[in-house]
């Protein structure tokens, strides 16, 4: 067995034979460049804590030693390898480029494991694995041996030659004392402590390190440790913790026969040999959970070149052939092996940076066997490992993920996909393998990996928006105190909806791997925050500002910029994206915008209501008041109609042309309501037109005998009809043309209105062509109508007040009493031009027209009202007809004004009634009373043969019509109309 020892030595080749050289001096050592090195990370050993104060190099050192003890009895390859490290022992410095590293090895060559993981091969250039091949060197041409799988691994894991060494000798002399025992049957520190001595160290300092750190070592493997659990009371351990407990305060002596040394190999060869049921040559020192993982940790660590951190050796496989012969004594098997080489891959990627990727893909890749051997084995422990190890792996992810963001960028986002694959796949071990929750409730109820991404994104997002609306804060108040500076949510909205963009184009390419909809889900979490903004902000507007119109349409163009991206994502989904947009109900900051304009309209219409109340009690109606001859209130009404719509069109919003209706609909009513005003008190045609008298019949004995008395009643009767406009001087002529000039002018000025408003839309933002083409929604449509019969109604009675009330002594109360002859038209038509020239002085030329022609029309109407309704105090001789139709001739000429009034057409029209009366007075009476026969039998029948009934008075005057020919019988002054008035209807002669 010791010459077994002996030929076997660890790893030695057979086929070389070249002596170790020993390290060569700092000096000489090549200075390399290097990748990332090894840093200080943020996570924790999954593996567990020892409780022993034993450092990384001290549990490296120990799983030297097992990998030695274990590998001294088989071969390994021949590596070709000129050590570079700085804690080489070798005595030689040969550059990495002499040509005696040329030798082309299949180790190098092609690695299956790596190959399979996805690694590269160590950097390109200077760098070189310690077995990896040659490149020429700088001519220092010696032949270098090759190197053997131990020397690799002494130098991957910072052992020098004269430790390596060392416990080479120890082994030799343990194999000599104790031959034909299996190496897992023997508990290697107690061991090496009884066969180094003082003198196999290079002073007392470090024989006692190592003794210290041996002892430490027992202590966690037996005490703090151990593989089957142990009985606190038991005696044994409790001796041996002293032994320990006091070597660490005077070193103890370590020799065969030693008593101390006795009283140790007693006390851990009877904790070590306690079986657990399994095979019972195995010594349980090194098998305990955490130690031994934290053991074949360090043995992993080995497979990364020393001179690169971040690349695996191209020799893994033949290392790792060798790194498993350790499993026997630190109780591993393969399942293990998958778990812990998968942390060391991780736990690397993150200690170098995080700087190559391979790396992070091949811990992705030996996730996915780990994942295979959680779902075949329901052992407790490693189920608690493996829930460990995946929890700190998904720990360190989600703390990148959960605001990766912040973490990823278009510099490194590749290294996103990796670091997601890794999450998601430790979750679903973690909820699908382990979880008892999970195993409770139907697979197909809860999609783990789903779930992940969705919380990644939405918790991502949220952090993103936070920090959004810092800097929005901070960019407003930068900037407030500058002009057209934006309110802090319109910035907001625009950071968010760059977001939106950044993750559509960025994150959501490599989130969709795993969530079909992660756009969908993005912009719907981003919709939510800033939809809290804007409903808060939504409900503390109290009026239309800029700035709130700035903020709800930036909301607005927002809202549909990210509905969009959810659509366009989710138009593959099986509800055609249905879901997303439930999660996104409307901000409805366009309604709001809509409220708030249509509160502004309200407001701006409220005041010019009242302004129109209050300035029209206070319009006088002067002439003098405006040269143009109409109302200051209506220049100035007109003036806040135009100002209203500026500023509506000013308004940043973009629906001028949907709400314009609801402005000019108020507008308009407005308008409609000053004219209905400027008319109010007016009064109308029949205010001014006297009563009906009843028909009577007087003779001419008697009718001076009444004249005076019927006069006066007449003239009480007329005046309290009128009574309302003699006391305000605002009823005037020159008010009541001044009226009509204001009405005229606000009719005019819609259309200039009108104009303007389809000038506003077309320049409006939001402008289309069918907004100011269909113009029916732009114009006023109850202000014409109200301005046009305001006209018409004010012309009216101008017209009749003139005739009826102001010229009453010369026409109503004058013409034709008494005798005709003396009683003639002059006077009222010398009073009609008096007024006419006040008239055409102050009434718009556009109207005038109008206005004399219903002064026309009243003195026509009068007229005929003086033959055939002018109470008993007037009777009409056959004779008297000429002067009468002089007098409607003199009448009409005063209209006509010898061709410089109305055209004769219009006095034609509007005569043809009087002219068509007239003709009756030269009827004599019998013709009279003959026709008045035929037309009542024609109108009444044969019962109207002996005693015709009193005919309705319509006051539609007609030759034909029964009532006007019974007036004109009874104004017939001669003793035939007095007779047959008599027989048949036995009129009164006075009233």
């Amino acid at each position: 067995m010791a010459s077994l020892f002996r030929d076997l030595t660890l790893g030695h080749s057979r086929r070389e034979s070249t002596p170790l050289k020993p390290p060569p001096k700092p000096s000489q050592l090549s200075i390399m460049p290097s990748k990332p090195t090894i840093t200080t990370t943020d996570l924790g050993s999954p593996l567990g804590q020892l409780g022993t104060q034993l450092t990384d190099s001290d549990l490296r050192s120990t799983a030297y030693e097992i990998f030695v003890a274990v590998c001294r009895t088989s071969s390994g390859k021949a590596l070709t390898y000129t050590p570079n490290s700085s804690i080489s022992d070798s005595p030689t410095n040969h550059s990495p480029n002499s040509p005696a590293l040329q030798r082309s090895l299949t180790s190098a060559a092609a690695s299956k494991m790596k190959k399979a993981l996805g690694l590269k091969s160590p950097g390109s250039g200077s760098k070189k694995s310690p077995g990896s091949g040659s490149s020429s060197g700088s001519g220092q041409g010696k032949v270098r041996r090759a190197l053997t799988v131990g020397e690799l691994m002494r130098t991957q894991m910072r052992i020098s030659e004269a430790v390596d060494s060392r416990i080479r000798r120890a082994l030799l002399r343990i194999a000599a004392g104790q031959v034909g025992r299996r190496i897992e049957s023997v508990v290697l520190p107690l061991e090496l402590l009884q066969q180094l001595k003082l003198s196999d160290f290079t002073d007392q300092q470090e024989y006692e390190v190592w003794q210290k750190r041996t002892m430490k070592v027992l202590e966690a493997g037996l005490l703090l440790h151990p593989h089957v659990p142990l009985d606190k009371s038991n005696p044994t351990s409790q001796r041996l913790r002293q032994i320990i407990h006091g070597a660490m305060d005077r070193p103890i002596e370590t020799g065969k026969n030693n008593e101390s040394m006795q009283v140790l190999r007693s006390a851990v060869m009877s904790l070590a040999s306690r079986s657990d049921g399994s095979i019972s040559e195995i010594c349980h020192w090194a098998d305990g959970i955490p130690l031994n993982l934290r053991l074949y940790e360090m043995l992993l660590q080995a497979c990364f070149d020393v001179n690169d951190e971040t690349s695996i050796i191209d020799e893994i496989d033949e290392l790792l052939e060798h790194i498993k012969k350790t499993w026997t004594i630190l109780g591993m098997n393969q399942m293990l092996h998958n778990l812990c080489f998968t942390w060391v891959l991780f736990h690397r990627f993150v200690a170098t940076g995080q700087a190559e990727t391979d790396l992070l893909d091949a811990a992705d890749g030996q996730l996915a066997e780990v994942a295979i051997d959680a779902k075949t084995t329901k052992d407790p422990q490693y189920s608690k490992i493996l829930s460990s190890i995946l929890s700190s792996i998904l720990g360190w992810a989600e703390k990148r993920l959960l605001a990766y963001h912040d973490t990823f960028d278009n510099g490194n986002v590749d290294t996103m996909q990796g670091i997601v694959s890794l999450g998601v796949s430790a979750a679903k071990i973690l909820v699908e393998d382990i979880s008892n929750e999970y195993r409770r409730k139907r697979k197909g109820e809860v999609d783990v990996v789903r779930t992940r991404i969705d919380t990644y994104i939405r918790s991502s997002l949220r952090t993103a928006f936070a920090q959004r609306m810092e800097k929005a804060d901070s960019s407003w108040r930068a900037s407030k105190n500058q002009p057209n500076s934006l309110p802090v949510l319109a910035i907001l909205a625009k950071d968010v909806g760059e977001l939106a963009i950044n993750e559509k184009q960025v994150f959501s390419p490599i989130l969709k791997r795993w969530h079909p909809f992660s756009a969908g889900v993005a912009v719907a979490t981003l919709h939510a925050c800033y939809g809290n903004e804007i409903k808060q902000f939504i409900s503390g507007i109290v009026e239309l500002t800029p700035d709130a119109v700035q903020v709800l349409r930036a909301a607005d163009k927002l809202e549909k910029d990210l509905v969009q991206i959810a659509v366009e994502d989710s138009v593959d989904s099986d509800d055609g994206g249905k879901a997303i947009i439930r999660e996104m109900p409307p901000y409805e900051a366009e309604a709001a915008i809509v409220d708030l304009v249509k509160a502004w309209i309200r407001a701006r219409l409220d005041r010019l209501k009242e302004w129109v109340d209050r300035n029209l009690q206070q319009e006088v109606w002067n002439p003098q008041a405006n040269q143009e001859g109409y109302a200051p209130s209506a220049v100035e009404v007109l003036r806040i109609v135009d100002e209203t719509l500026d500023a509506y069109f000013q308004l940043p919003i973009l629906m001028h042309p949907a709400l314009l209706p609801d402005l000019m609909t108020g507008l308009d009513k407005c308008l409609q309501y000053y004219a209905t005003k400027a008319k109010s008190g007016c009064g109308s045609r029949n205010t001014y037109v006297p009563t009906m008298p009843a028909l009577t019949r007087c003779t001419m004995e008697s009718k001076f005998a009444w004249k005076k008395k019927e006069k006066s009643a007449n003239t009480q009767k007329r005046n309290s009809q009128v009574a309302t406009m003699n006391g305000d001087s605002s009823f005037g002529v020159p008010q009541f043309c001044v009226r009509i000039n204001t009405l005229h002018r606000i009719r005019s000025e819609l259309d200039v209105l009108e104009k303007r408003i389809i000038t506003h839309l077309r320049n409006s933002e939001s402008a289309r062509a069918e907004d100011f083409s269909n113009g029916l929604a732009k114009k006023f449509e109850l202000t014409p109508a109200a301005c046009i019969e305001g006209v018409q109604q004010l012309s009216e009675a101008v017209a009749y007040k003139i005739v009826f009330h102001d010229l009453s002594h010369v026409f109503w109360d004058g013409l034709y009493v008494g005798e005709p002859s003396s009683s003639r038209i002059e006077p009222f038509v010398q009073e009609v031009e008096r007024n006419l020239l006040i008239i055409s002085n102050i009434i718009h030329e556009r109207v005038r027209t109008r206005v004399v022609t219903d002064i026309m029309r009243a003195s026509f109407d009068g007229f005929l009202l003086v033959l055939l309704a002018g109470g008993p105090s007037r009777a009409f001789m056959h004779q008297d007809s000429q002067i009468i139709e002089d007098d409607f001739k003199s009448l009409k000429d005063l209209f006509w004004a010898n061709g410089d009034g109305l055209p004769t057409e219009l006095i034609d029209k509007f005569s043809t009634t009087v002219r068509s009366i007239l003709p009756l007075l030269r009827t004599d009476t019998e013709s009279l009373v003959e026709r008045y026969r035929r037309v009542t039998l024609e109108a009444y029948g044969s019962s109207a043969r002996s005693k015709p009934p009193l005919p309705p008075t319509s006051g539609q005057w007609n030759p034909t019509d029964p009532n006007t020919l019974l007036r004109m019988l009874c104004y017939r002054n001669d003793e035939a109309a007095s007779r047959y008035l008599k027989k048949t209807y036995n009129l009164p002669k006075k009233l």
